[in-house]
């Protein structure tokens, strides 16, 4: 399978999901209530995963996420993220640690919020975006790679009273350049798992 064709089905996948989420709706969210929030600020943990070519040269690992997003309205939001894997370079001798940074910004379509005035709720999201990613030795003076990344992303939100469960997980196509010396850049794909704990203000009941 092509690298375009990872691309694609993820695409898919998320609108697919999306799709799914929309049709449901109206059968099953109909006392729903519309955030009043216009902004949420997330901080996530997770795991960084590397796929196909990518996993033999740069290692899984943990990522610390923030994001901050602009609700547009209850079905829209514009989310910032800037991410940071702990890595290290499998290739290099001594396995260095490497440092992977990744900034980008996405649209973001929701569900209705299901079951909103019971005690579990949920709402489903899926979204795209596109931003940069770069990687740099932690240790080694070795300048930085700088890349180009686009993303797409399925997740959802479980709400219980006033905490919320986050769930997200992003497959991304990057640049890949060499991470020292000179060669070929080529395009490869990794994934990337994160939740989060927020508080969540639930409406009153009538």
């Amino acid at each position: 399978m092509t690298r375009s064709t990872n691309v694609t089905r993820a695409a898919r996948i998320a609108a697919g999901s999306l799709a799914l989420a929309l049709a449901t709706t109206p059968a099953i969210a109909q006392d729903s209530a519309p955030r009043t929030s216009t902004w949420e600020l997330r901080v996530s943990s997770g795991a960084f995963r590397a796929t196909g070519d990518h996993r033999l040269q740069v290692k899984d690992a943990s990522v610390t996420a923030a994001q901050l997003a602009w609700v547009v309205n209850p079905r829209l939001a514009v989310t910032g993220t800037f991410s940071w894997a702990r890595s290290r370079d499998l290739l290099s001798t001594g396995t260095p640690k490497l440092d992977v940074f990744t900034t980008d910004i996405g649209a973001e379509l929701r569900s209705a919020e299901w079951f909103s005035r019971g005690p579990v709720s949920l709402s489903t999201f899926a979204g795209l975006g596109a931003g940069a990613r770069s990687y740099d030795y932690r240790n080694l003076d070795v300048a930085a790679t700088n890349n180009l990344a686009g993303y797409g992303s399925i997740g959802g939100e479980i709400g219980m009273g006033r905490v919320a469960l986050r769930l997200e997980a992003r497959n991304y196509t990057a640049g890949f350049k060499p991470l020292a010396g000179t060669g070929t850049s080529e395009v490869r794909n990794d994934n990337m798992l994160m939740a989060s704990v927020r508080f969540n203000r639930r409406p009153t009941a009538r």
